[in-house]
């Protein structure tokens, strides 16, 4: 339970279903300096342990909280700057649903005796003809958050249960009102919820100093300096810092060289995106539909080994993205992008 109306109403939901429930709350993350972060945008913050508190007393069931900082500054918020170190673009959400909420979350459910673990995640889980649970998206497309549960293993994904999955984001909302909860007019997170403010250099900045390079035009040809490459990403165009002409685009980052590649917008397309760390929670297929960003359409392509050929060109597709893949509603599994042509 973050302390949001959708895992809130996940609870709900199972309680009214005759489930013996137990709400629990990660903490994950304490603000070094809370007057940087405005607003209530930020996932998980500490105030939301009051929130999820107060909604399990509304449903009359025990709640505790499970103080898993450690393992998500090792693997979510470290992994997160070294990967902008490497000019690389990374996925902290993704990050946090492998190593932390089905991980370490969920050993420690096991620990306390439980069957199932369920979510606020906008995702589905059935049955498949072979028995084993298959992943499938939100009904609410808007929401859906399958994209990032590609890597769950098929033991931790049968053990988990998304109550709201099958629910348009204002019937969640509806059925906070009919238990009378605190959240039910809660704003959405918006925000990664250790980077204040949404300037994710901020927070890169405490752990990487600056180290300049050049910067070089698709022909390398030298057309500026940059001070240093965690500061970009493909596809940036804002902040190259680089003159007036033609806008001109983030197209490369080699952390090797320390060179900051720039091209036109044509440049950004790719047609074949090389992959590593390729994870299946279904049969794996050499045709398939791949998205590549959280809020991006799916588009055909095949997989061979771990290239993939997209049968339409996609834009600035950065390596430490993840690209899923899809038959349909169901997700088939994923990879991380290394390079792309």
């Amino acid at each position: 339970m973050s302390g949001g109306v959708d895992s809130s109403v996940a609870a709900a939901l199972l309680v009214e279903q005759g489930y013996e429930v137990i709400g629990i709350t990660m903490r994950l993350w304490t603000e070094a300096r809370p007057e940087d972060y405005t607003g209530r945008s930020q996932c998980c913050a500490i105030e939301d342990i009051g929130d999820a508190r107060r909604v399990a007393q509304r449903l009359g069931i025990p709640h505790y909280t499970l103080n898993l900082e450690s393992p998500f500054r090792k693997f979510v918020v470290d992994q997160f700057i070294d990967e902008y170190a490497h000019g690389r673009t990374p996925n902290p959400c993704l990050n946090c649903n492998t190593y932390i909420k089905f991980d370490a979350f969920l050993e420690r459910a096991r620990a306390l005796g439980a069957d199932w673990i369920a979510t606020g995640h906008y995702a589905r889980s059935v049955a498949g003809e072979d028995g084993r649970a298959q992943l499938l998206r939100g009904v609410d497309r808007d929401k859906d958050q399958s994209y990032f549960l590609y890597t769950l293993n098929p033991e931790a994904l049968a053990m988990t249960r998304f109550p709201v999955g099958g629910l348009q984001k204002p019937e969640v909302r509806a059925v906070a009102e009919r238990h009378n909860l605190a959240v039910a007019d809660k704003p959405e997170s918006a925000d990664i919820c250790f980077v204040p403010g949404g300037d994710y250099r901020a927070v890169v900045a405490t752990q990487v100093a600056d180290r300049p390079g050049l910067v070089l035009d698709t022909e390398g040809r030298e057309v500026g300096r940059h001070r240093g490459i965690q500061h970009f990403t493909i596809g940036q165009r804002k902040g190259l810092e680089l003159g007036g002409g033609e806008r001109r685009f983030v197209t490369a980052i080699d952390a090797a060289t320390n060179v900051v590649t720039v091209g036109n917008a044509d440049d950004l397309q790719v047609s074949r995106i090389g992959l590593s760390d390729i994870r299946w929670l279904a049969k794996p297929t050499t045709r398939l539909e791949a998205q590549l960003r959280y809020r991006s359409d799916p588009v055909l392509a095949t997989l061979a080994g771990g290239s993939l050929q997209l049968d339409t060109p996609a834009r600035a597709v950065a390596p430490g993205q993840a690209a899923v893949f899809y038959d349909g509603d169901r997700v088939l599994g994923g990879g991380t992008v290394e390079s792309t042509a």
